[in-house]
C-alpha cells in the first residue's frame, strides 16, 4: 500500500513510519523539513506547512495514497486543511487523537463512548494545557465530518518507549539507572498506564491494512506504582505522600507520568483498551519499555526539571 504520513520524523511519528516501512509498505512523509530526520532512505520526503492552509499543501497535490496517517494535527486549521486537500486522494484518514479529549477523566475507567470535552473553536490556534483536549475534540469532528467511515480516530495515553524527547517516562529509566535511592510519588499504591510507542504504531498499520473504522483508546498494561519501581529496577524507593509533595514543590512536571489514584485526572490511569485489543493491539511487556526506553535514553542527554541535586535535598530534608 502507499501510505502519506503527517509529520512521522519524530517519536510517534518515527515509529509509525518504520512500522509501515517493516510491513513492506510505500511510505511519504509531509512534513515543514524542521525536524532532524533519521527516517529510512526509502521513505520519501515532502515538504509543506498545514499553518499556510491550501498554500502550504501543494506538495500533495495530483496524488493519491491508499491511507493518511496525521500524526502532527494539533489545531483544527491544520487537520481541515489536509483532510480537505486530502479528501477523494486517500482512502482512509487516521487522526492520532489524546485521551485528554475527555470531559470527565476522574472516570474508571475511561472508555470510547464517555463525554468528550466541548470542542474548541476553529479560529483557536494556541495550543495549552487549557486548550489541547478541545482542540483534539474539534480535529476529531472535522475528520469525521468529511470521511464518515473512511476514517479512525485513535487516542493514546501517554505515549513512552525510544525516542521520546518529552523527557516523561524517559525520567523515570534514566534515575532508576543512577541507583541509590529514590524520591518515589505516593505510597506505591497508585497506578502507571502508558502505551508503548511500537504497540501504537503496529495497530496503526493494522487499522489501515484491515480498513478498521472506528475510535480506540490506546492505552498499555495497568501496573501499580510498588510495582513500577520494581521493573525499573528501584531497589530503595523513599515515598513520599502528596501534602510532602505539594511543600516540596514537586508536581507532574517534576514527576512526570505520576497521576495520583483519587485526583481528578486519575481515570487517565485507567483507561480501557478492550476495544483496540479485540481490534488487534498487542502489548509490550513494561519491562521490555523500560529497557529499550533506556537503551536510547542513555546517549539522549536530556534534561529533567528534578535535578539530582534537588532530589538530594529533598530527600535529606526527610531523612531519607
Amino acid at each position: 500500500m502507499n501510505i502519506l504520513i503527517l509529520g512521522g520524523t519524530q517519536f510517534v511519528g518515527r515509529h509509525i513510519v518504520e512500522a509501515f516501512v517493516d510491513s513492506g509498505h510505500a511510505v511519504t512523509v509531509l512534513t515543514r523539513g524542521k525536524s532532524k530526520d533519521e527516517l529510512p532512505e526509502a521513505v520519501e520526503r515532502l515538504q509543506g506547512d498545514r499553518n499556510e492552509g491550501k498554500a502550504g499543501l501543494r506538495a500533495l497535490t495530483g496524488r493519491e495514497w491508499d491511507a493518511c496517517v496525521d500524526v502532527s494535527g494539533y489545531t483544527p486549521r491544520q487537520v481541515r486543511a489536509s483532510a480537505e486537500e486530502l479528501r477523494g486522494h486517500v482512502g482512509r484518514y487516521v487522526f492520532v487523537s489524546t485521551v485528554s479529549v475527555y470531559a470527565e477523566p476522574e472516570r474508571h475507567p475511561v472508555r470510547e463512548d464517555d463525554p468528550l470535552s466541548p470542542p474548541a473553536a476553529e479560529d483557536v490556534t494556541e495550543v495549552s494545557g487549557q486548550t489541547y483536549g478541545p482542540l483534539k475534540v474539534t480535529c476529531e469532528n472535522i475528520v469525521r465530518e468529511l470521511y464518515g467511515d473512511h476514517c479512525t480516530v485513535l487516542r493514546p495515553q501517554i505515549v513512552a518507549g525510544p525516542f521520546d524527547h518529552t523527557a516523561r517516562y524517559p525520567y523515570w529509566v534514566d534515575r532508576a539507572a543512577r541507583g541509590g535511592q529514590v524520591l518515589a510519588p505516593g505510597d506505591g499504591s497508585d497506578f502507571l498506564q502508558v502505551i508503548d510507542a511500537r504497540d501504537l504504531a503496529r495497530f496503526t498499520v493494522k487499522v489501515v491494512e484491515d480498513g478498521i473504522d472506528g475510535v480506540f483508546n490506546l492505552a498499555g498494561p495497568r501496573i501499580g506504582w510498588a510495582d513500577f519501581m520494581t521493573v525499573l529496577g528501584v531497589s530503595e524507593p523513599v515515598w513520599v505522600d502528596a501534602k510532602t509533595l505539594e511543600t516540596n514543590g514537586l508536581g507532574f512536571k517534576e514527576l512526570p507520568v505520576y497521576i495520583p489514584a483519587g485526583g481528578e485526572q486519575s481515570g487517565l490511569m485507567d483507561v480501557d483498551n478492550a476495544r483496540a485489543v479485540a481490534a488487534g493491539l498487542t502489548l509490550s511487556d513494561p519491562a521490555v519499555t523500560t529497557r529499550e526506553t533506556r537503551e536510547w535514553s542513555r546517549n539522549a542527554d536530556l534534561n529533567y526539571a528534578l535535578t539530582p541535586e534537588r532530589e538530594r535535598e529533598i530527600l535529606a530534608s526527610l531523612g531519607g
